[in-house]
């Protein structure tokens, strides 16, 4: 089963390889790790997806709180989330099939963010259900080049943001 990690870490140097390191030291693997500073400019968020039964990811949980510049640990599991990809993923497009491939670009709600006689470059946004469909309706036409973030992640509000003025006054 896939299960998404959110760690809230000290944004210092040496933070990601100790967290690759105790991967690494115990055999777990990493199916997608994205890193990004937070709103607190001494915090960054890693959202690390990870494949394994639930005792495993257990484990992986309570490893990762072991380690000093981590601060929180949170297993998305069970919960509702916010999940997203990008990937930006040139395609083979000659002008007879620019118009065909356009299309399926404007299927998917992506975006077009480079041009050329021979490819296409796109940029797509979304659940990685999404990402993985536009790479297999792609993959007729010629990919030349695809990179990805992995995945990021909130949790969902329970209420509505109404409910929460509400609350606060």
């Amino acid at each position: 089963m896939k299960h998404i990690i959110s760690a809230l870490v000290q944004n210092k140097p040496g933070v990601l390889a100790h967290v690759a390191g105790m991967f690494a030291a115990r055999a777990f693997n990493i199916n997608s790790l994205a890193v990004g500073e937070t709103e607190d400019p001494s915090l960054s968020r890693m959202t690390i997806v990870v494949v394994g039964d639930d005792r495993t990811v257990e484990q992986v949980r309570k490893q990762l709180a072991k380690i000093v510049t981590i601060v929180k640990v949170q297993d998305f599991a069970g919960q509702d989330v916010v999940a997203r990809d990008l990937m930006l993923i040139s395609v083979a497009c000659s002008p007879e099939k620019r118009p065909e491939i356009l299309a399926l670009i404007e299927m998917f709600t992506a975006k077009v963010v480079d041009i050329g006689p021979k490819y296409v470059t796109v940029e797509v946004a979304g659940p990685e259900s999404k990402i993985e469909a536009f790479i297999e309706a792609c993959r007729p036409y010629g990919i030349k080049n695809m990179v990805r973030t992995g995945t990021i992640a909130m949790a969902r509000q329970s209420r509505t943001a109404g409910q929460q003025d509400k609350d606060a006054e």
